[in-house]
């Protein structure tokens, strides 16, 4: 059993960050005989709440992410098109990684059922989606994931499916790599580092060998070839509070490491800003980085990065088929703004299309430096 500290109301930030900082450090729990850190709710951490979390971004401290937009005539900040649908199918996955804007873990339970699934598949149906983007947790861990895939490309959308690698060589998820290769399913997959010691301090012990692992299987299956269709892209979260470095360079490097150490091969690497929600929120408050982080967001804001942001071509929905602009305000809980019902169940293209943009502090993250994207870079 994991060590649980359970609260029906919410500890002062003060005096909960120095039960926290002893419980983390004291503690790392067993789940399934792994060991691995335990997720905020499971700690009964106020900022598994997303109204706590929004509270602290919306403080007076920082300069308002909507002011920005309004210097550089972005306000109000409105969506071009909808050619991607973002499925979160729920928020169970057998990891708990450090910078994880989801709080997903192993004790989370939420999972979208198979009618939320039918609805995404009928929203494709409407002709309007290219592609179609899965997401979690470990996506995979949804007993629907089979079934969506299958669905999906049977109405010709591009398929990807962020992996985290080690749930390919979990018991009962062996084929796996098989049935992504017969689907030519993108494979997007988070690997902090090229070294095992950086990615294991920010995904736990023993992740980065799994994580080879399930990347020389996929070569094996042709996965990153480039005479091969099966897309094979690697996404860099910085370990730290600092913004990625140059993606390609660190792509270059990265190729040039995985190469001579363990023969694996990819086609591109995606560098990802660390968005200050959820967990990563917890890293920065418990160091003391939020203040810094946060103003070196909001110092290295892009007018450039604004005008390409995901949520403008993006459509996110729920494990439980509510519809947000994006995953992270998925995670905080701020769901569009329509005349229309704001859920998959009741899809209705015209109502989102140009439909204004939900924004908040947390934007920063989407919009510094060379910009954030789940495809990495935008400038």
């Amino acid at each position: 059993m994991g060590l649980a500290v359970k609260s029906s109301t919410l500890f002062p930030i003060d005096g909960f960050y120095s039960l926290s900082r002893i419980i983390v450090k004291a503690t790392i729990i067993l789940i399934s005989g792994t060991s691995i850190m335990p997720t905020l709710i499971h700690l009964g951490n106020p900022l598994s709440d997303p109204d706590h979390q929004r509270h602290i971004l919306d403080s007076n401290k920082h300069k308002r992410f909507a002011d920005s937009l309004k210097e550089h005539q972005f306000w109000p900040l409105r969506a071009e098109s909808i050619d991607t649908l973002q499925i979160n199918v729920g928020k169970r996955c057998n990891q708990t990684c450090r910078h994880c804007h989801v709080d997903a873990g192993p004790d989370r339970r939420e999972s979208m059922d198979r009618k939320t699934i039918k609805a995404c598949i009928k929203a494709l149906d409407s002709g309007i989606f290219h592609t179609v983007d899965i997401t979690g947790g470990a996506p995979e861990m949804n007993p629907h994931f089979k079934y969506l895939v299958s669905e999906a490309s049977q109405r010709g959308c591009h398929i990807i499916d962020r992996c985290n690698l080690t749930i390919l060589l979990a018991r009962g998820y062996e084929d796996l790599p098989v049935f992504l290769k017969e689907h030519e399913v993108e494979i997007v997959a988070s690997l902090p580092c090229y070294m095992a010691e950086n990615t294991d301090s920010q995904r736990g012990s023993g992740v980065f060998d799994k994580s080879i692992s399930a990347l020389q299987h996929l070569n094996q299956l042709g996965y990153g070839n480039p005479e091969t269709p099966l897309m094979l892209n690697l996404v860099y979260n910085p370990v730290g509070a600092q913004l990625p470095g140059d993606q390609a360079m660190l792509e270059a490097t990265y190729r040039k490491e995985l190469r001579s150490r363990y023969n694996i091969v990819f086609n591109h690497l995606f560098t990802i800003t660390n968005m200050p929600i959820h967990r990563f929120l917890d890293d920065l408050l418990q160091n003391d980085q939020y203040d810094t982080y946060m103003q070196t967001l909001i110092e290295s804001y892009s007018p450039q990065a604004t005008q390409k942001v995901m949520c403008r071509q993006t459509l996110s929905v729920g494990w439980d088929g509510t519809l947000y602009d994006c995953d992270f305000n998925q995670m905080l809980e701020l769901p569009i703004r329509t005349k229309e019902s704001c859920s998959i169940h009741n899809f209705d293209a015209q109502s989102l299309i140009n439909r204004t943009i939900r924004t908040g502090q947390h934007c920063y993250g989407c919009t510094a430096g060379s910009g954030s994207s789940c495809r990495g870079v935008l400038v």
